[in-house]
């Protein structure tokens, strides 16, 4: 298959094989009309395009794109989802100059208009997702590989409902730098003993401007923002989502909050980092997700009488089959790995428990009727739509196969004998290359298409002479 070409199953969800300009009208016909009616000073939009690596692309366009974007598409290259985390082109995903260097058609996710109230001029937004030139969804782009899983599990006759933490620093790029030569999280002590400040409601009232903007932003882009609570370490936060009915606008929400916060920090002065572990002696930023099944009828299948706890334990035996397979997009940075240590309540091993914090896997305390698991490996630096593609593909995976997991853990799972998880990149990597799993669930292609992504990251951090070694050898 060619770049360019999606999979057999792309092919078959697009039913047609026509160009770009041939496609049905956009399920969105008059958003773009009722979005300029009602903020008609906007000047510019932003095309946002979600990268392998999680990280927004995308053009600036004057407000007549959007017609285009609604439509037959806006033009840019397949390659977009071929390059690393600095931006560079990596040859071996085969979308660069060797096969033409292609372009494809991104066209606007219905409901993704929104106003960009941080800017600095009247500015709209929205999200894109990739075709190509014969009108199919790319196999390349992240988003698809989750629109995959998602059709799967309805065709089981069941939907997803999930919900993310986002974890995240504030650093102070005016404060004297940290030890390591980076800004000082924000309220950090330079002398005595260090104020974790878990929970504390002064940290919150000292940003409570930032805090309320952020939550003004929300708002008006319609991001569903639950709490905001102080984290582990100082200057750490973490802000929940509200569950979603939909997994694809639960994965949305995620790439949009995190830009949300950015953004907004800047404009107070901050600066927001969604690194997994940006210093060692403190806390590391991690992604939990929570979800459930619900069937046809909106019934959450966890909670039925007699069925659900089989129906529950089943799924999580499917995301311990294949969470060592998986880690990769959990932990896809050469810094994630640093995250995951014992007693550090980042998951070292393929465990599960009931209301647990030191397992992979955690069944929280909850009524009946919001009867979830909640994913606890991923760092905020990860890509939401291949996390979640991962857990909802593993937690199909064990009902379809009526799997069993272990017995769940009660104590510290990182003292317990569950097998562990991949501990370095290179062992992360070998492992999604030879997954059957992950062949299955996002195709040949794409397994190879992050592989080489995630190979040359790897590499150029292998390449790299550390300061420390330079300063115990040189």
């Amino acid at each position: 298959m060619r770049p360019g070409e999606t999979d057999t199953a792309a092919k078959t969800r697009a039913g047609k094989t026509g160009g770009p300009s041939s496609g049905p009208a956009s399920p969105a016909a008059g958003e773009v009309e009722r979005f300029l009616a009602a903020f008609p000073e906007t000047e510019t939009v932003e095309l946002l395009i979600t990268d392998t690596c999680g990280v927004l692309r995308g053009k600036w366009a004057p407000t007549a794109t959007l017609s285009k974007a609604f439509g037959s598409g806006v033009n840019f290259p397949l390659s977009v989802f071929g390059i690393d985390v600095w931006g560079r082109e990596v040859l071996e995903t085969g979308l660069h100059v060797d096969t033409g260097d292609r372009d494809g058609f991104c066209r606007a996710v219905p409901g993704t208009l929104k106003p960009v109230p941080w800017a600095a001029h009247p500015t709209a937004q929205a999200v894109l997702t990739m075709h190509t030139e014969r009108g199919v969804p790319f196999h390349g782009d992240p988003r698809t590989r989750l629109e995959a899983v998602v059709e799967r599990l309805a065709g089981a006759g069941l939907a997803a409902v999930c919900a993310f933490e986002l974890e995240f620093y504030l650093l102070d790029p005016n404060a004297p730098a940290h030890v390591t030569g980076s800004p000082a999280p924000v309220r950090a002590e330079p002398n005595g003993p260090e104020r974790t400040n878990v929970l504390a409601l002064s940290d919150l009232s000292a940003h409570s401007r930032l805090f309320g903007d952020i939550r003004a932003h929300a708002k008006a882009q319609g991001l569903p923002i639950d709490t905001i609570v102080k984290e582990a370490a100082p200057g750490q936060f973490e802000v929940n989502l509200k569950h979603r009915g939909d997994a694809l606008a639960a994965a949305d929400d995620v790439v949009l909050l995190k830009r949300l916060i950015a953004e907004t920090a800047a404009v107070h002065g901050l600066k927001a980092s969604f690194m997994a572990k940006p210093f060692m002696g403190w806390a590391g930023n991690g992604m939990h997700v929570h979800a459930s099944l619900v069937d046809g009828s909106g019934e959450n299948v966890f909670a039925r009488p007699g069925s659900g706890e089989p129906l529950l334990e089943a799924a999580i035996a499917g995301l311990i089959e294949t969470m060592a397979a998986s880690t990769l997009l959990f932990v896809p940075t050469w810094n994630g790995f640093r995250r995951l240590q014992p007693g550090s309540y980042a998951p070292t091993r393929a465990a599960w428990g009931h209301n647990n914090r030191s397992v992979a896997v955690r069944v929280p305390a909850s009524p009946p009727e919001a009867r979830r698991l909640e994913h606890r490996i991923a760092g905020t630096d990860a890509n939401p739509y291949l996390v979640l593609a991962a857990v909802l593909g593993g937690m199909l995976e064990g009902i379809e196969r009526g799997l069993t997991p272990p017995p769940p853990t009660d104590r510290n799972a990182y003292d317990e004998p569950a097998p562990a998880l991949p501990s370095t990149m290179g062992e992360a990597i070998r492992l999604f290359e030879r997954s059957d799993f992950i062949r299955r669930t996002f195709g040949v292609e794409y397994r190879s298409l992050f592989s080489a992504v995630k190979a040359a990251e790897m590499a150029a951090f292998q390449a790299e002479i550390t300061p420390l070694e330079r300063s115990t050898y040189l």
